[in-house]
C-alpha cells in the first residue's frame, strides 16, 4: 500500500499544482491620414497641432491602456513619437476621445513650417489588465 501511495503522490502533486491562466488581449492598429489643412498653428508659427478623433480611447482605456503613435511623411516608413527631427519636436497627448499630434520648435523660438504633404499616423492601442 505504501508503494502505491509513493507512486501516486508525485502524480497527485503534479495534478494539484497551480494552473497559470493566460489572458491575451489583442492590440488594435488604426491608420489616419492628415492633410496639410488639419494642422493648426499657434505661438506665432512655433507650434502646430492636429487633433484626431479617437472614440476608441474611452475614459477607462485612457486610464489603463497604452497608446503608441508613429508618423510617416508619405513613404510608409514609420517613426515612433516622440522624437526631434530637423529642429522640430514631434510628440502626442491622449485624452478620452482624442489623440493630439504636436509639432513645435525644439528650441522654442524658431518658426517652423506645417507639414506640406499628407502625414500618415499609425496609432497602436494596447489593452491592459488593470489591478
Amino acid at each position: 500500500m505504501k508503494k502505491i501511495f509513493a507512486l501516486l503522490l508525485p502524480l497527485m502533486v503534479l495534478l494539484a499544482s497551480c494552473q497559470k491562466n493566460q489572458y491575451i488581449i489583442p492590440n488594435r492598429t488604426i491608420i489616419v491620414d492628415l492633410g496639410p489643412n488639419r494642422w493648426i498653428a499657434s505661438n506665432g508659427g512655433r507650434n502646430y497641432t492636429a487633433e484626431i478623433d479617437m472614440p476608441e480611447i474611452t475614459d477607462d482605456f485612457n486610464e489603463r491602456g497604452g497608446v503608441l503613435a508613429y508618423v510617416s511623411f508619405g513613404d510608409r516608413t514609420y517613426e515612433q513619437l516622440p522624437q526631434v527631427y530637423n529642429g522640430v519636436s514631434y510628440s502626442y497627448v491622449t485624452r478620452p476621445g482624442q489623440l493630439v499630434i504636436e509639432l513645435q520648435s525644439s528650441d522654442g523660438t524658431t518658426v517652423i513650417n506645417r507639414p506640406g504633404g499628407e502625414v500618415t499616423v499609425k496609432i497602436v492601442l494596447v489593452e491592459s489588465e488593470y489591478e
